[in-house]
């Protein structure tokens, strides 16, 4: 079922990156404005050098909604969030397990307690467009990006409350709402480097 709501997703995942804007593509930008902008910046020679987003890991742990629950209620549980990360990120989630055991929460060790799913190439940059045009705004409260959370290495990493906030999720069919961490990679050299690329790219960071 999670695998052949992957393909629906990838269909709409399209014709949302279509509605955002006709002309606007992510990965177009890049090459086509910041490239330019970031080598008379940082001086690169070669536009090989210019730092790049090379993955987006999203991960989520949901060993708080299973804990103390029956076996088949932690498969429920875990069977839905798998659906709908699935259909956010056009791709199947790979589970992750706890490292050890927490008796005050009835965690055993090896007991699956997360999933996550790493992007690259077109499907990284269709899942980013999603969340800079349409997830982030819809967010709760949301003022923008704390430059605090780009890391000294020029990596970005951000949490989204609730997952209801991307329009592949119906509201009315979500059976839990979770949140989960964003972790944008990039090859960049340093943290100057990280924050420029990513405002070039539209990313709303606060000052």
């Amino acid at each position: 079922m999670i695998r052949k709501n992957i393909g629906y997703a990838r269909n709409v995942g399209k014709k949302l990156n279509f509605l955002i804007d006709v002309m606007f593509s992510l990965k177009e930008k890049y090459k086509k404005e910041v490239i330019p902008q970031m080598m008379e910046k940082f001086g690169c020679k070669n536009p090989m050098a210019v730092p790049k987003i090379e993955k987006v890991v999203v991960n989520t742990s949901f060993g708080r909604l299973i804990a103390g629950k029956t076996t088949e209620e932690q498969r429920k549980i875990q069977e839905a969030i798998l659906n709908d990360l699935s259909l956010i990120c056009a791709q199947f989630p790979i589970l992750t397990k706890a490292k050890k055991s927490i008796a005050g929460f009835k965690i055993r060790q090896g007991l699956p307690i997360g999933a996550e799913v790493t992007l690259r190439k077109q499907m990284m940059y269709d899942f980013l467009e999603r969340v800079i045009h349409i997830a982030l705004p819809r967010s709760r409260d949301f003022q923008g990006i704390n430059s605090k959370s780009v890391d000294s290495k020029g990596n970005l990493t951000i949490g989204i409350k609730e997952h209801i906030a991307f329009p592949e999720i119906s509201i009315e069919k979500a059976k839990f709402i979770f949140g989960f961490e964003i972790t944008v990679v990039t090859t960049a050299k340093t943290r100057e480097e990280g924050l420029e690329l990513l405002r070039l790219l539209g990313f709303p960071l606060k000052s």
